[in-house]
């Protein structure tokens, strides 16, 4: 996969964590980051790596992303992959 495909995944991603209260939440608290280092950093891509990160940290919440818009989980693997830092992932 090439890093711009990785990226719009990403931001999918980010759109939709956006519109779950406990997600963002989430995000928030694991990242420390605030609402206006998100938008910031919408197109750095390793911030993009770091919120595949966080989806593929919850399996439940991932499923449901990919159910609903109709992605495959694997790709998610593959996106976090093409982005900075994602070399060193596993291989499941």
């Amino acid at each position: 996969m090439k890093q711009e495909q990785a990226e719009v995944i990403a931001l999918q991603a980010l759109t939709y964590i956006g519109t779950q209260e406990d997600a963002i939440n989430g995000l928030l608290a694991q990242s420390g980051a605030g609402p206006d280092d998100l938008r910031e950093q919408i197109s750095n891509p390793t911030f993009l790596g770091g919120i595949l990160d966080f989806m593929l940290s919850d399996e439940p919440f991932l499923l449901v992303f990919c159910s609903e818009h109709n992605i495959a989980p694997e790709t998610i693997v593959h996106a976090r992959r093409a982005l900075p830092g994602g070399d060193n992932l596993w291989d499941g």
